[in-house]
């Protein structure tokens, strides 16, 4: 089991993967917009929707306190001996803050897909292997079966889950031991019109609906197929998400903590899909959060 220092996660962080935008407005965007997670006093920035090390730089080089990890590198796109020699670079201009979330991504979205567990074993034994090796504790997996949890748990820190309820975060927890991370992913959509936040919700699951590593993990956690139609039932969007204000999105938090979360990636959805950077959310969550702020 790797030591584990939990307290750099800290207790809340954003995940996002509007972090490493292909337009020149956007990606400038991104150094002001971590400076300002940093001060607002989140724990830990995930750069989601599997960025590439070399889009992870300008993050790190823009904050001062604050953990930027991957959320997550494919490990189909990215060499483990290249992504070793950047991850040591990364490190040392960090001073530490830096974790390289990891995952298997998905059959439909890797020509190469194949034995996702023995393929995710092979990967860490070549940063094991690397000249300069990445080490566990400086690695996270983005786990969801019974399986990958212990490979996480005993090759890495713990485990990234992504899109699962506060049940599965408890199974999570069991399945890790007391001593893993444990940091999953929690969409929100700030809108007390619930109809309205229903509909951005889905207008986000629809996609994820259709990939079968959440959806059999969806149906092992209780749901039916019926649950999948129209981009979601409503149980199930009130199970996956934080839908309401920010009372809402405190309590579901609790829930996630009650159920062994050490940490949470909020990810935080808005109507309109052009406000790449939802500034005002992530302040309005800062505060009802009661986050310390950094000077």
């Amino acid at each position: 089991m790797p030591s584990v220092n939990h307290a750099r996660f800290g207790r809340i962080g954003i995940w996002s993967s509007a972090l490493h935008p292909s337009d020149p407005d956007g990606l400038a965007a991104v150094p002001a917009a971590v400076a300002e997670l940093d001060a607002l006093g989140y724990g830990t920035v995930w750069m989601g929707g599997s960025p590439s090390l070399d889009q992870v730089a300008p993050v790190v080089d823009a904050t001062r306190h604050i953990t930027v990890a991957t959320g997550i590198l494919s490990i189909w796109e990215h060499r483990a001996q290249a992504v070793a020699e950047q991850s040591a670079r990364l490190q040392q201009d960090a001073a530490g803050r830096f974790v390289l979330g990891l995952g298997v991504s998905h059959g439909s979205l890797t020509p190469n897909y194949a034995r996702p567990y023995s393929a995710m074993v092979e990967y860490l034994d070549a940063l094991d292997a690397a000249a300069a090796p990445v080490p566990a504790s400086g690695r996270v997996l983005a786990a969801l079966g019974p399986k990958m949890l212990k490979l996480a748990a005993g090759r890495a820190a713990g485990a990234h889950p992504y899109l699962v309820t506060a049940e599965h975060t408890a199974e999570a927890r069991a399945a890790l031991g007391p001593d893993a991370l444990l940091a999953p992913e929690l969409t929100v959509v700030l809108d007390t019109d619930i109809d309205a936040a229903r509909g951005v919700a889905r207008g986000m699951l629809s996609m994820y609906l259709q990939l079968p590593n959440y959806t059999n993990n969806l149906l092992r956690l209780g749901f039916t197929e019926g649950d999948f139609a129209d981009g979601g039932s409503d149980r199930l969007l009130a199970s996956l998400f934080a839908l309401g204000d920010a009372d809402t999105v405190r309590t579901r938090v609790e829930e996630y903590e009650n159920a062994g979360a050490d940490h949470l990636a909020l990810q935080v959805l808005v109507g309109d899909r052009s406000k790449h950077l939802p500034l005002t959310e992530w302040r309005t969550l800062a505060e009802a959060l009661e986050l310390t702020p950094r000077s």
